[in-house]
């Protein structure tokens, strides 16, 4: 039987190469107060989002509308990407991305069971 490289067998269950700690660190993983959201026209499956990530407020584009209402995201604390690149999707700048998990297809937006202030670190 041949002998894999370190990561190599999980990268072919996974479909992705495993990351070191210090790459880890590299993304900017904060907790965002949903303060608006809407549709984006001329598409039913993005929502752009105005969050608050404690030092300042920013857009967000999520392909979660066929999912979630917008209003009942309003309120809610997620998690985002905060470095990430911007991109602008559909005519929309988006400074960000929301982590949700994909279930079956479907994404299910990760928010928090307490109260975290906006901008708190996630590790």
């Amino acid at each position: 039987m041949e002998e894999k490289p370190d990561g190599q067998e999980k990268q072919e269950k996974t479909g992705s190469r495993e990351i070191n700690i210090n790459e880890f660190f590299r993304l900017e993983l904060r907790v965002a107060k949903v303060l608006a959201a809407e549709g984006v026209p001329n598409t039913d499956k993005l929502l752009k989002l105005e969050v608050d990530i404690g030092s300042e407020q920013r857009q967000l584009v999520a392909g979660i509308a066929q999912v979630y209402e917008p209003e009942a995201l309003v309120g809610k604390n997620i998690i985002v990407v905060a470095n990430l690149q911007p991109a602008r999707i559909r005519g929309v700048d988006s400074r960000g991305m929301l982590l949700a998990a994909d279930v079956g297809g479907r994404p299910i937006v990760a928010t928090f069971d307490e109260d975290v202030p906006p901008g708190t670190r996630v590790r």
